[in-house]
């Protein structure tokens, strides 16, 4: 994933939100904000969004929460946290794949691989 570097907190999370290709509805929605609030921060328009609420969208957008903390001023949170990596769990590409499909294509993905997780592959005793 590319690094969007030099931004402010509502330009970084647009930037990071549309590289992987997802709407605002579906990260609002995945990071349990409202569309709207989610719109003010992008567009600078709320000064300090919650730690809490950095977090959820770090999580959504799979990356490392520091990013988004750096970009809101959380300085203080950072120079007192231990250094450690933050590996994100799930391909840039595949988030990108799945952003484009239709939700209910999505529904039927994530069934399908539920699915697949409980049977046992075959051939495997």
């Amino acid at each position: 994933m590319e690094e969007v570097v030099g931004m402010g907190l509502g330009q970084k999370i647009r930037g990071l939100r549309e590289e992987i290709g997802m709407s605002q509805a579906q990260l609002a929605s995945q990071a349990g904000l409202s569309q709207g609030y989610l719109s003010q921060i992008e567009n600078d328009e709320v000064q300090n969004p919650s730690a809490a609420v950095l977090f959820r969208l770090a999580q959504s957008l799979h990356v490392d929460p520091r990013c988004l903390l750096e970009a809101a001023g959380y300085t203080e949170v950072l120079s007192a946290a231990p250094e450690t990596e933050y590996e994100t769990p799930v391909d840039p590409d595949l988030l990108h794949f799945l952003a484009q499909l239709p939700l209910d294509q999505q529904r039927y993905l994530l069934r399908f691989l539920e699915g697949m997780e409980r049977e046992p592959a075959i051939g495997v005793k």
